[in-house]
């Protein structure tokens, strides 16, 4: 019977002596790890955008020309009135004068149709209207010596009748001549007369503003840009010959993806970086957002203008940069790298490193950022949190594991 005991016993201590071998043995599992610590978290986007100045200056040619001389080039800084290029302008001279000419002429029937006639036909009219009336005087005066002389038998009725028919006549054809003078345009002849003219001050004004664009001056002081314009070379109607702005005074147009548009805020801060300079960043904030959506290229996006803080040096107009906006920044966050966290049915939570083994904890987090989530509950700082497996295994809690940082 000790004997049966004793083997017994011996078994359950080898059994013992296996687990224990087992345990300590068998392969862990190599889990990457994080440290939870408090930093600051900053929430951003980052689109393509374009540098341009707040106020462009650009000069096109009026009309097909040569181009008469040129007195600045690309890259000068010009004062305000310093003249830049000068067009041909015999043919804009002949169409102003054209134009004057028409706006006379115009005035002149329109001046003709309100005064009831030219001065040619007001002298012809009185005329007229003297004749008539002498006509009518002497049929009046005829009538009354007739009249006298039937009263005494010394004239036939039949005659005094003529007289007055005579009478009647030359009062109705000065009537007439009285009506013309007074009334020989017609108030749609008038209005008609009046749209000629306004058509007429219409040409002559774009006439003169044509001739104006022959000799374009600085408006302001500020940098010549581009500069497409020669001496002697011919330029067609619409060619643009010069751009100028204040470099100084410049903004970004950026283009954000419409999902990102409802993140946006005007005054959100903003950095500004161009490849052609990677040493440099500027900064700005967003001063306007999009009241609509465009396409642009194979996106929708929304134009949001974006101001320059300080000093604009060196970033040139029509320039591509990249655009990035801070959404939000918690200076002293609790976080986590985004890679730790894990969601089932709604919740998050994360496998949190207890010993030699994971222990799966919930947790609360608040708005992540691109890497990194901030910590609201369920975790304190120094705990360690795993990120993955080096071995592409999943984690697994209560599994024997070994950090690899």
């Amino acid at each position: 019977m000790s004997r049966r005991w004793l083997w017994i016993g011996a078994a359950v201590v080898l059994i013992a002596v296996f687990l224990t071998a087992r345990f300590f043995l068998r392969d862990r599992l190599p889990v990457r790890v994080a440290q939870v610590e408090h930093q600051q978290l900053l929430n951003t986007v980052s689109t393509n955008g374009r540098v341009e100045p707040i106020t462009n200056y650009q000069f096109y040619s009026p009309l097909a020309t040569t181009v008469k001389g040129v007195f600045a080039q690309e890259g000068d800084l010009v004062h305000s009135g310093k003249l830049i290029v000068t067009l041909d302008d015999v043919a804009a001279r002949a169409q102003v004068a054209s134009a004057e000419s028409a706006v006379k002429t115009a005035q002149a029937a329109l001046d003709a149709a309100t005064h009831n006639g030219t001065q040619a036909e007001q002298q012809a009219s009185a005329a007229e209207m003297e004749q008539d009336r002498l006509a009518r005087d002497q049929a009046q005066h005829d009538l009354d010596a007739l009249t006298k002389l039937a009263a005494s038998g010394a004239a036939a009725p039949g005659e005094v009748r003529a007289a007055r028919e005579r009478l009647e006549t030359a009062q109705a054809s000065l009537n007439a001549a009285q009506q013309s003078a007074q009334h020989r345009y017609s108030p749609g002849e008038i209005a008609r007369a009046q749209a000629s003219l306004n058509e007429a001050e219409a040409a002559l004004a774009s006439a003169q503003h044509i001739e104006a664009q022959t000799a374009y001056s600085a408006p302001v002081t500020g940098t010549i840009y581009t500069m497409d314009a020669a001496p002697s070379e011919f330029t067609e109607t619409g060619k643009l010959l010069v751009q100028m702005a204040d470099l100084h005074q410049e903004r970004v147009r950026a283009y954000f993806d419409e999902p990102d548009l409802g993140r946006l805020a005007v005054g959100q801060a903003v950095s500004i970086r161009w490849d052609a300079k990677p040493n440099r960043e500027w900064h700005g904030h967003i001063v306007r957002l999009p009241v609509t959506v465009v396409t642009y290229t194979t996106r929708n996006v929304g134009e949001v203008l974006v101001d320059l803080d300080g000093s604009e040096d060196d970033l040139l107009p029509d320039t591509n940069v990249t655009v990035t906006v801070t959404i939000s920044s918690e200076p002293n966050a609790l976080s986590m790298p985004r890679e730790a966290l894990h969601e089932q049915s709604g919740k998050y939570f994360v496998y949190k490193v207890v010993g030699d083994e994971l222990q799966r904890v919930s947790v609360t987090i608040g708005p992540p950022t691109v890497t990194q989530v901030p910590v609201l509950s369920g975790l304190q700082e120094g705990d360690v949190v795993a990120t993955g497996t080096s071995n592409g295994q999943p984690l697994q809690e209560g599994v024997p594991i070994k950090e690899v940082r």
